[in-house]
């Protein structure tokens, strides 16, 4: 009989084989480990990734859980908000400082995307806590849990260069940079759509043609700068008269168009000598006194076809300049349309013609 201290084959055997399973179960748990570890940093690395995307493109992702509406948002969506990072926030304190416009336009896209879960994309105007004006846009989806929406969520992306740049654009697109009035393109635009206007009641409505007498003499005796300034000064003149005008534009060098309205002749014929008038009065530039003048040339929408107006108007302008410039003539159909023709041979009588 074996000594109680001597282990049996057997039981050296079973030993052996649990050390060695032990030892296989710690391999798999260190290689899991491993893996683990592994995943970990690649998923850290992606994240890092994404961050500095993220940020780049300030792109940032928020939620908010339904029906509590409680806020979560990563660091972009606060920094786009100029809010410190981890702010307790809420809905009430993040729409106040959304523009009036763009908060009641949220309102009713994010309302009718809980009602048809759904989605929505708007771009919103905000002021930010430290008092910026940016632009964003922003993405939404509503996620449901058995048909009850449970969660919104989606981006926001910082576009406020994006805009400003859009708005850059159109408004080189349509306005004259010098005097900041529509350029040829908007008035083009404006005047190939006058049959579609609709002209408030009791009111007529008429093109102007304002070309500037002298001008050539000021740009060639004292230099762009002068012509320039006086370019700028008409602009400004024009639209102080005619600041009820649909349009008062800058066509050419010293060209000018106006798109009015008018109630009766002698309405319409005020306005063109306030107009001439105006331009008449010496423009400073440096210390210099300026003149120039004006010649007017006015085409009635009811005296011909609106694809007529510049040809009527441009008619007028130049029978303006025969009569010796500084002065204004409107056009007179040859058979009168809806009475305006008689009241524009009445302008004429006012003229003195």
């Amino acid at each position: 009989m074996p000594h109680p201290s001597q282990k049996s084959p057997g039981f050296s055997r079973t030993s052996r084989q649990d050390e060695s399973g032990v030892a296989a179960l710690k391999k798999q748990l260190q290689e899991k480990q491993k893996l683990i570890d592994a995943l970990q940093a690649e998923l850290e690395h992606s994240r890092k990734i994404f961050d500095r995307a993220s940020a780049a493109a300030r792109i940032g992702v928020w939620e908010c859980e339904l029906p509590a509406e409680t806020l979560r948002w990563t660091d972009v969506v606060y920094d786009i908000f100029d809010l410190p990072r981890g702010f307790d926030i809420t809905r009430g304190n993040t729409l106040a400082l959304y523009s009036e416009d763009s908060a009641r336009e949220l309102k009713r896209l994010r309302d009718k995307a809980i009602e048809d879960r759904s989605g929505f994309t708007m771009d919103a105007e905000i002021v930010t806590e430290k008092g910026i004006k940016r632009w964003m846009r922003i993405t939404a989806t509503v996620e449901c849990d058995g048909g009850t929406p449970k969660r919104i969520f989606g981006m926001k992306q910082d576009i406020t260069e994006e805009k400003n740049l859009a708005d850059r654009t159109r408004y080189l697109a349509e306005f004259d940079v010098l005097t900041g009035l529509a350029n040829r393109s908007r008035f083009q635009s404006m005047l190939a759509e006058a049959g579609e206007i609709v002209l408030p009641d009791q009111r007529a409505g008429a093109l102007m043609l304002i070309d500037m007498d002298g001008f050539k003499s000021i740009n060639d005796s004292y230099g762009h700068a002068a012509g320039d300034d006086c370019l700028k000064e008409a602009g400004q003149r024009l639209m102080t008269i005619c600041e009820q005008a649909r349009l008062v534009s800058r066509i050419g060098g010293d060209e000018f168009a106006v798109l009015t309205t008018f109630d009766d002749a002698t309405d319409l014929v005020d306005m063109c000598q306030r107009i001439v008038e105006a331009i008449a009065r010496p423009f400073e530039h440096r210390g210099m006194q300026l003149c120039m003048g004006a010649s007017v040339g006015v085409a009635t929408f009811d005296a011909c076809l609106p694809s007529d107006l510049l040809i009527c108007a441009d008619i007028a302008l130049y029978e303006a300049k025969a009569a010796g410039r500084n002065t204004f003539r409107i056009y007179e159909a040859a058979k009168p349309l809806n009475g305006l023709g008689s009241r524009m041979h009445e302008s004429r009588m006012l003229l003195g013609n």
